[in-house]
């Protein structure tokens, strides 16, 4: 679809506002629980340290700002509707791993959370492909972090 270059940039920069909007909201219920209750868990010798988790999720927020952007640029309203509902649904579930997870402090229950995360990951990249297959490719690095993310969930869980 062809939208002006004001009209894509403002899209684009209201995607990624979406994106990291959502991270910060994450990192605000996280960061409550980081120094205290999670750093008391038994965790994994594979746990990443604290400080790799808020860039790489930045990292990730971006790349699924610009995703859900190609998508919205590439297709009609209609046609990417479906695609872009997914895409808010792994994103209200990302958001509800973290309260979930550090709000809550609910290892287990999260762990249900982030398996549907990244089902939901999964079918958002596939509904990308059919539009825009960079999107698509966008979304991995967010599979595969999410995937160990589960890991590491699941593991927390059985230690603690």
């Amino acid at each position: 679809m062809k939208r002006s270059l004001a009209v894509e940039i403002v899209g684009l920069v209201l995607f990624l506002a979406l994106c990291l909007g959502i991270g910060a909201l994450g990192a605000a219920v996280t960061a409550a629980s980081v120094t205290t209750w999670y750093a008391e868990l038994a965790k994994p010798s594979f746990n990443p340290p604290s400080e790799v988790f808020g860039p790489v999720w930045t990292v990730l927020y971006v790349l699924m700002g610009v995703a859900a952007w190609r998508v919205w640029r590439a297709a009609d309203r209609e046609t990417a509707r479906g695609p872009l509902s997914m895409f808010a649904l792994q994103l209200a579930l990302n958001l509800g791993w973290c309260v979930s997870f550090f709000g809550l402090e609910r290892i287990g229950p999260s762990v249900a959370v982030i398996l549907v995360l990244e089902l939901a990951i999964v079918g958002t990249a596939l509904a990308f492909r059919s539009i825009d297959r960079i999107a698509a490719l966008l979304l991995v690095p967010y599979v595969l972090w999410v995937a160990f993310a589960a890991v590491l969930n699941i593991a927390i869980w059985q230690l603690n």
